[in-house]
């Protein structure tokens, strides 16, 4: 038996070709819209008081809502890898 040698190289993309890719795309859209969202809750649970907008607290749930949508794009059964 004679086996060939299979020669994998790493595609090296460049920057704009992962800026214009779909899925960057969509991970984008994804952390906006979570973001959009963490605020929300922010503003409808405690944001209607004007003593509550300290810096750190809406901040934080608009990072939290940012990185759930960034997970639930990028996670692996996303990409249906589980």
């Amino acid at each position: 038996m004679e086996f060939k040698k299979l020669e994998t190289q790493p595609e090296h993309k460049g920057i704009t070709a992962v800026v214009k890719s779909p899925h960057f795309r969509k991970s984008i859209v994804a952390i906006l819209v979570g973001a959009l969202a963490g605020f929300g809750y922010f503003y409808f649970t405690n944001g209607r008081h004007m003593d509550a907008w300290i810096v750190g607290d809406y901040m934080q749930s608009i990072l939290l809502g940012g990185f759930l949508g960034f997970f639930l794009t990028n996670s692996p059964c996303a990409r249906n890898q589980c």
